[in-house]
């Protein structure tokens, strides 16, 4: 186990990371493109201006995880494990992400760009999407009770194909919910 430590300005594309459980670390300006971190084990962990597109992250886990002004493009985090599941996202770029089918109850992503990401049959109850751009973002069979959308943006949901009791929306993004009616609203 790898305990207490920061890692500042590390290129793991060059040197990977030793597969272990990292408690209380910290990744500060970290180039973790493309790499295998599956197995791996993060517990209370920032990640903090890092790279992390395209990682590979089958049955990792993270426990109590931050992310903060990262990047994060394509990485599947349906694959992840979801025990103790708990990550939060501030300012990240998560484009073509994936969440399908997670358990993802009461998760808050501030101030990111979420586009093309597959929310499909995730459970996001009590979840928060603040000043976050979901352009083209999929929303099929979705739990999105008590989800507060009132400051998210681009967003195109169903609200016949999602389950959606209570959650919150702005007036200004209502066309957001009758797109597929193709109605003119002014």
């Amino acid at each position: 186990m790898i305990e207490n430590q920061e890692f500042e300005k590390v290129d793991f594309t060059r040197n990977p990371l030793k597969m272990d459980e990292y408690d209380n670390c910290t990744f500060v300006n970290c180039n973790f493109e493309n790499q295998n971190l599956a197995n791996f084990n993060f517990v209370d962990c920032q990640f903090v201006d890092c790279n992390l597109s395209l990682i590979e992250i089958s049955n990792t886990a993270f426990k109590t995880v931050h992310f903060n002004n990262c990047k994060l493009l394509g990485v599947d985090f349906s694959g992840c494990n979801s025990f103790l599941l708990n990550m939060n996202f501030d300012s990240c770029f998560m484009n073509l992400t994936s969440f399908y089918q997670l358990k993802f109850k009461q998760k808050s992503f501030l101030n990111c760009t979420l586009h093309e990401a597959d929310f499909t049959e995730t459970d996001l109850t009590e979840s928060k999407f603040n000043d976050c751009d979901l352009k083209r973002a999929i929303f099929e069979r979705t739990t999105l009770i008590k989800t507060d959308f009132t400051t998210a943006s681009n967003f195109n949901i169903d609200p016949e194909s999602n389950k959606m009791k209570g959650a919150k929306f702005s007036r200004s993004t209502l066309a957001g919910l009758l797109s597929k009616h193709r109605l003119v609203i002014n």
